[in-house]
């Protein structure tokens, strides 16, 4: 088995996409050797970020299509972060509660950690349970 490589946001872009053809089917193939666990990848919140946000706003995939693409290749044993939990359950925030996924990450990553409230504009937070908005005064 080869060394752990990083995973970036574009081989997964060309894999959902399809945009360049060669790639698309050369991502194809590296996510079915991962799958396999034939290879073994890391990637980052940050890539899960970049990928979210440019299929919804570039390519207008529907969030609950993207929480599917994007939760399906992340819940993949072959790719490993540290933060893959919290993206998985910020994915189920940012369609359940039509919110972006920066703050649908930023509650889970509360979540996580016990903390109940955010000092905060973004009135966004307002419709996650759980979560109390502090506006500073």
């Amino acid at each position: 088995m080869r060394a752990t490589r990083f995973l970036d946001t574009n081989i997964l872009l060309r894999y959902f996409t399809g945009s360049d053809p060669e790639m698309a089917e050369a991502a194809q193939r590296l996510l079915a050797a991962i799958e396999r666990g034939e290879v073994k990848v890391v990637t980052s919140a940050l890539v899960v970020f970049e990928t979210v946000l440019t299929l919804q706003r570039t390519y207008g995939v529907p969030r609950e299509k993207v929480r599917t693409m994007v939760g399906d290749i992340i819940s993949l044993p072959g790719i490993q972060f540290a933060e893959k939990q919290l993206c998985v359950e910020a994915l189920g925030v940012y369609v359940e509660r039509n919110i972006s996924f920066a703050d649908a990450y930023t509650a889970a990553h509360m979540n996580a950690r016990g903390i109940a409230e955010i000092y905060s504009w973004e009135t966004d937070f307002d419709r996650i349970p759980g979560v109390v908005r502090v506006v500073p005064t």
